[in-house]
């Protein structure tokens, strides 16, 4: 486990600080795996000599897994981001260690802050927390000020907006309802959950700082991970408050309703009678994919709530459709032979957006908010595509759309490809055996190229 400190341009002189320390100490366990390091807190040794140089007494594993990490100095960044920020200096010090041995002048970079006796002030960072549990310790130094300054901007800058998180999870969120048998009761238990690959394991992390750190982010198979808040108060206190202000565009609309009321009940202890555990088992049976073969059979008489009915549907927010195109929007490369080429290949960029075809008037919307695209249905998976391939629109309206609200995540660099990809032929370089060649290993980079690509690595 690593601690989180920043470098910034200061004098190396630790006795102007607090307490007494040695310049010189190197920690010994530097470079090795990295664990979290406390200093002792029995008085004698806080307050003497006998700790002078900030030396580790006593260690604490709070990570089932560590890995060697080396240090690097925020300055390697042009312009960092909060995820480079956090994850900058990850080398386990204390004060005075490792920060050169030859002379130190006012312009020399170094370490802070790192633990030091007597204070007590700074924050031990756990990785799996960063950002999300972020608190605030305020300092006299105008330079610490300025630090804090930076990073509140940063955090602030990275802040998902609301609209945003409502159009992700309309595309990958999912609300149910548990209902199960624990001995001889029944056990309810509300879920609020978002599966993605684990390529976009930042994003799963910004949703969860959304909602307050709320919930747990856990391994979900090999190649995903599952974000969950299953605690009954945690979803009435920050989900449920959340989409009754900013309220879903798609059919998932419904099954939120019915969630909400089932959380309701829940909370209100109606679960533990048989009438309210009937309530809630008919409220499941209209939710999602409905009641397994078991409940059927142990509520054979269940009153099935009717789904709430979702009608006009359209995009009234900009940032709903950046959320909902991170979840479901693809951009896509398409090199076909054709006989109109001097090269016998022509060069298609394609804007995708696909849902299931019972929002196929949300989906239509989307025609009149980009001003161009067409619908094309397909019945033999019950979906509907929403598509742009017309090369002027892509120009004009696609790209302008996504450079002001882009997407995050894995899918924004393959943006940024498709973006590449849109210059070539915009200069018609596609046209030539380069910038055909070049076109074709970005899409072999793109989409699932990608994802093969992370794999191996």
């Amino acid at each position: 486990m690593a601690l989180m400190l920043w470098a910034i341009d200061v004098p190396h002189f630790p006795a102007l600080w607090s307490g007494k320390s040695h310049v010189w100490d190197k920690l010994s366990n530097s470079g090795d795996f990295l664990k979290l390091m406390v200093l002792s807190q029995v008085r004698k040794y806080l307050s003497g000599w006998s700790n002078y140089s900030g030396i580790v007494t006593s260690h604490k594993m709070i990570e089932r897994e560590m890995e060697y990490r080396g240090s690097k100095s925020v300055e390697d960044y042009a312009c960092p981001t909060v995820s480079q920020l956090s994850s900058t200096v990850k080398e386990q010090r204390v004060d005075g260690s490792c920060i050169g041995y030859f002379k130190i002048t006012a312009g020399d970079p170094m370490l802070r802050y790192t633990l030091m006796g007597l204070e007590r002030d700074y924050q031990v960072k756990i990785p799996s927390k960063q950002i999300i549990q972020l608190k605030r310790y305020y300092s006299t130094r105008s330079s610490d000020k300025s630090i804090l300054n930076t990073l509140d901007m940063m955090l602030e800058s990275s802040k998902l907006e609301n609209w945003f998180v409502t159009g992700f999870v309309d595309a990958e969120g999912c609300f149910c309802i548990s209902v199960r048998k624990k001995s001889s009761s029944w056990y309810c238990e509300p879920k609020f959950e978002i599966s993605l690959h684990k390529n976009d394991l930042e994003v799963l992390q910004r949703i969860q700082a959304h909602f307050e750190g709320k919930g747990s982010i856990i391994k979900h198979g090999k190649e995903s991970f599952l974000y969950v808040i299953t605690s009954t108060k945690e979803i009435f206190d920050v989900v449920i408050p959340h989409f009754d202000k900013y309220p879903l565009k798609t059919q998932k609309l419904a099954d939120y309703l019915l969630f909400r009321e089932a959380v309701e009940l829940i909370r209100n202890k109606k679960h533990l009678t048989d009438e309210g555990l009937r309530k809630i088992v008919g409220l499941k049976a209209s939710l999602n994919l409905g009641l397994s073969d078991e409940l059927k059979t142990a509520f054979p008489d269940t009153m099935v709530v009717s789904r709430p009915l979702v009608i006009n549907q359209e995009i009234s927010n900009p940032h709903w459709l950046q959320g909902f195109t991170c979840g479901e929007g693809c951009f896509l490369i398409k090199v076909s032979k054709s006989k109109g080429s001097k090269l016998g290949y022509g060069v298609q960029l394609i804007f995708q957006l696909t849902q299931h075809i019972r929002d196929i008037e949300l989906m239509e919307s989307l025609v009149t908010f980009f001003g161009c695209g067409r619908i094309v249905q397909d019945l033999n998976y019950s979906r509907v595509n929403f598509i742009v391939s017309k090369f002027s629109d892509i120009i004009d309206k696609v790209l302008p759309f996504f450079n002001q609200y882009p997407v995050i995540g894995i899918k924004n660099e393959n943006f940024k490809d498709w973006s590449i990809a849109a210059e070539i032929m915009k200069n018609q370089g596609h046209l030539t055996e380069e910038g055909l060649n070049k076109i074709l290993k970005i899409k072999a980079g793109m989409n699932r190229g990608r994802a093969k690509s992370s794999m191996l690595e």
